[in-house]
């Protein structure tokens, strides 16, 4: 004997009806007794499955398992619609609320000109004081590797001139063609 039948037609009510027990129909596995837990939150009061469905049809709500490891088992009244709406909301705030942090990246050369050096310097602070992280790198080709002095020098160097706008957040040492070092606004 079918009762109500809980239709869902979005993907994320699916979801939230795949979390929850519902009775929405008698069958032998059904508990004859539950406990039905009102929406005032007052004491569970014990009645009949098949009483506890009509209360649930004729409010147009679903009739839900809170508990179903005690005996009578524990249920509850919601609208699940309402319920997925207000969890998929709850979900969008959060996302909203999330900032996300880009990084931008910045190549420097161990032979740089003193022109090209300040004008990459000025786009690493325009960064640092927008907020974006930024990902320092100087790139060693060919007979510059055998120079790795020259590319800490020039690491030094701009450590210094960004100290006072900069901190160091992550300062990997460095692999055979690479020094990175990554910034962040103070």
């Amino acid at each position: 004997m079918v009762i109500r039948k809980v239709l869902g037609s979005s993907k994320s009510f699916g979801e939230i009806k795949n979390k929850y027990l519902i009775i929405d129909k008698i069958s032998h596995d059904t508990p004859e007794i539950i406990r039905l837990v009102d929406d005032t939150g007052q004491s569970p009061k014990e009645m009949s499955v098949t009483e506890a469905l009509s209360i649930s049809y004729d409010n147009n709500l679903d009739l839900v398992v809170i508990n179903p490891s005690v005996s009578p088992p524990i249920c509850k009244m919601i609208d699940l619609r309402k319920h997925a709406y207000t969890i998929r909301k709850n979900a969008s705030e959060a996302r909203k609320k999330q900032k996300t942090v880009e990084t931008k990246e910045i190549k420097f050369r161990p032979v740089i000109d003193d022109s090209d050096y300040k004008v990459k310097i000025k786009s690493l602070t325009k960064f640092l004081a927008k907020g974006y992280k930024v990902k320092v790198d100087i790139s060693f080709r060919g007979r510059e590797i055998a120079h790795k002095d020259v590319g800490r020098a020039l690491f030094n160097r701009i450590k210094v001139d960004v100290s006072d706008v900069a901190k160091i957040e992550n300062e990997t040492t460095s692999d055979i063609r690479h020094m990175i070092m990554i910034l962040s606004s103070k």
